[in-house]
């Protein structure tokens, strides 16, 4: 993880209306842009905050890119863009289920949208305007993760894999991998014995900084914060300077043989 003390992401003083848990429409935890359409969705706004609110994400999806482009030049086409998110309403008090719950430690994998063992790259920012950090806890590395859990998940099925794909409950198809992932994402949240036991140390990111990280690899728990925002991308492992340390290699190893 990277962290940084100065985001080159400010909000104007017009943005500030948009501070609010009621910009959400309070069906989804983020507010969600899609940098390629240049819409929003989940919010409830209209109009010409709605305009505001599209053009603020918008800026911080130009500045994500630029930041990332700056810091690793190498990754250039390679680098997937996603979607943005801004999360207006806070974490403490927010009901979840448990797999659902980002307060418990968690690597994160997509149920629905496998990702076929592309990394998952995230850049945040703390946009909190009273001088609340954002608090996370971050856990062990991976393979140690992977070790504790790699014999409670159930053997991989290609036939329901094709199931899921064809009946549209997943976007494209649930490889091995993805089936680990996701399992080793819920067993972690489901094992509250592992939840109050392992490693783990606080960090808390005060407003105006920005982290990045792989969040498929990078063990983490969201504890306390209001306001944030996030842009997500997808990197091919053929793109990455050490592919060896991303997760499929990892788990390659470890199962002792290929995942995609």
């Amino acid at each position: 993880m990277l962290w940084l003390p100065k985001s080159p992401f400010q909000l104007t003083s017009a943005e500030g209306v948009l501070l609010d848990p009621a910009t959400s429409d309070g069906k989804a935890k983020n507010i969600r842009y899609d940098p390629a359409a240049r819409t929003v969705g989940g919010t409830s706004l209209q109009g010409q905050v709605r305009e505001l609110l599209t053009a603020m994400m918008g800026r911080f999806a130009a500045e994500a890119h630029a930041l990332v482009d700056r810091l690793f030049p190498s990754y250039g086409a390679s680098l997937q863009t996603r979607l943005v998110s801004f999360r207006p309403v806070g974490i403490e008090g927010r009901p979840a289920s448990p797999r659902k719950d980002d307060a418990r430690l968690h690597v994160d994998a997509f149920a629905s949208r496998p990702n076929q063992g592309q990394r998952i790259l995230r850049v945040f920012t703390n946009i909190n305007p009273h001088g609340r950090p954002r608090v996370w806890n971050v856990g062990e590395p991976f393979e140690d993760f992977a070790r504790r859990f790699l014999s409670r998940v159930p053997r991989y099925s290609p036939a329901l894999a094709w199931c899921l794909e064809r009946l549209h409950i997943t976007k494209s198809r649930r490889t091995e991998y993805d089936h680990i992932m996701l399992h080793l994402h819920d067993l972690a949240k489901l094992d509250l014995d592992y939840q109050r036991t392992a490693p783990a140390h606080r960090f808390e990111f005060p407003p105006g900084t920005v982290w990045i990280c792989f969040s498929d690899q990078v063990l983490h728990a969201a504890l306390a914060g209001h306001y944030m925002m996030e842009q997500t991308y997808f990197l091919p492992v053929e793109g990455m300077v050490r592919p060896e340390r991303a997760p499929v290699r990892v788990l390659e190893r470890l199962v002792g043989h290929p995942l995609l």
